[in-house]
């Protein structure tokens, strides 16, 4: 099996070539990355991909000149384009990080390949173009994300069998219990310390917000087929069972597994087999408690914006994924507090409601929509 892995340096490119080194039998034809082109270089040593492609095209260049004619590099969003299309390849595993891996999605489904995704912001942003797309290349999207994942693998066999409930499961990230006072204060590095799972610094953050739930609600409903109002969160914190499905008759069927996205990375990547590996296992003796609860909508408004703006439909999940990615930014190079990151996403999409811009849904006006978002919510500061 031959492979195409973008987003190759974060947190989940990076397990995801350790489960191909785990497996031993795919090849790697194709490596993408932002601009971490240190990592991406002992990358390209290792797995001998034909192609790599950077983002950042000074990055690009230096890369180039680093490896010489081993690998083709190539630069920016038609570099990632290219890479997601790459001929020898059947899958493409997309864990870039935001909208820029929507692009690539669009250009790997045209070519024929499979897609193993973790770029939940594509179906967020267009998935009433995606999956449409996907069904009529006969592309089969396999998702990465251990909720989706969950979701996926309690529906093999049941997919016509009525599925009436999604409950998705939340870690409540690092500030679950939190009172409104001790969340004016928090850190950056309060914000990056979470509870369960190694994760980038973007989803982590949408961690601390609940937003990565919010977009794992709107992704869910996509992938799955079912309405907005068939989607539950729990805060489950100690992120043993990673979703459940509720069927017609009332019986709940639940995915258990230890916090390793390695797990549904090689799901992914072997299905519809399951092979062996030397990931982390559960010992259900040590396993004292299994609790639930709802989330916190006053002091986590994010979840509720990203409801609403799933209800309202049309370009509102694109504005308020844009927005997010902004404010999370803003946050992360502390110029922001905390809290912010709600309060710029609520006004944006607010502002949005009063902009004359095209609601036709496809990919140029998505991405046009995008732009202006991002350009309101760095206004709101």
């Amino acid at each position: 099996m031959k492979i195409v892995v973008l987003g190759s340096t974060g947190s989940v490119g990076t397990q995801t070539l350790e489960v191909v080194r785990n497996l031993g039998y795919i090849e790697v034809t194709a490596l993408a990355a932002h601009s971490n082109i240190d990592l991406l270089e002992h990358q390209i040593a290792e797995f001998e991909p034909k192609l790599a492609a950077v983002y950042d095209g000074v990055k690009a260049m230096e890369l180039k000149r680093r490896v010489g004619r081993t690998c083709e590099v190539l630069a920016g969003m038609d570099g990632l384009v290219a890479a997601a299309a790459e001929s020898a390849a059947q899958l493409v595993v997309n864990a870039l990080v935001g909208s820029i891996g929507l692009l690539p999605t669009v250009a790997a489904i045209k070519a024929g390949k499979d897609i193993a995704l973790a770029n939940k912001e594509t179906l967020v942003c267009a998935g009433e173009i995606i999956m449409p797309m996907a069904k009529a290349a006969n592309v089969k999207i396999l998702p990465v994300d251990s909720e989706h994942s969950a979701i996926f693998q309690c529906l093999q066999g049941n997919v016509d069998n009525s599925p009436r409930k999604i409950y998705l499961t939340a870690s409540g990230g690092p500030f679950r219990g939190y009172a409104r006072s001790q969340l004016e204060k928090v850190s950056v590095a309060d914000a990056l310390n979470h509870p369960n799972w190694a994760m980038g610094r973007k989803i982590t953050i949408d961690s601390a917000t609940m937003m990565n739930k919010g977009l794992e609600v709107i992704e869910a409903s996509r992938l799955f087929g079912l309405a907005v109002d068939q989607m539950e969160v729990l805060v489950h914190p100690q992120s043993v069972i990673h979703s459940m499905v509720e069927f017609a008759d009332g019986q709940v069927l639940a995915q258990l597994g230890p916090p390793d996205m390695r797990l549904p990375i090689q799901y992914a990547l072997t299905y519809p087999d399951r092979k062996p590996n030397n990931f982390n296992r559960l010992d259900f003796a040590k396993i004292n408690t299994l609790t639930f609860e709802p989330p916190n909508n006053e002091f986590f408004p994010c979840l509720a914006l990203a409801y609403e703006a799933y209800k309202q439909g049309g370009m509102q999940p694109n504005v308020l994924n844009a927005a997010n990615e902004t404010a999370v930014q803003m946050f992360l190079d502390e110029k922001i507090p905390f809290l912010d990151i709600s309060r710029i996403i609520d006004r944006t999409i607010c502002a949005y409601n009063g902009h004359n811009g095209n609601n036709m849904l496809d990919i140029e006006n998505i991405l046009e929509t995008e732009r202006w978002a991002r350009d309101f919510a760095h206004k709101v500061r």
